[in-house]
């Protein structure tokens, strides 16, 4: 079964089928459909591993109750 989404890129390249296709069997796929199936799930695995990196960071920078505000240190030990 093929997805519709490939078959459409693969129909709208025109002047640049000669190109992919080319690129395609440099990089060892068996054919053009193949290399752009390779490379849209490389682009929503970037994707998603962007979307976690920036959940992580949301959640590293939400205040947590136990990490309430303290008092400035003072810089010497006499006080």
């Amino acid at each position: 079964m093929q997805n519709q989404e490939i078959v459409k890129i693969i129909e709208n390249l025109k002047g640049r089928r000669n190109y992919e296709q080319k690129r395609a069997s440099k990089l060892g796929f068996a054919s053009l459909y193949d290399y752009f199936e390779d490379k849209i799930s490389k682009e929503q695995k970037a994707i998603e591993d962007e979307q976690k990196e920036l959940e992580a960071t949301k959640a590293d920078n939400q205040p947590k109750a136990d990490n309430q505000p303290k008092a400035a240190k003072k810089s010497c030990g006499c006080c």
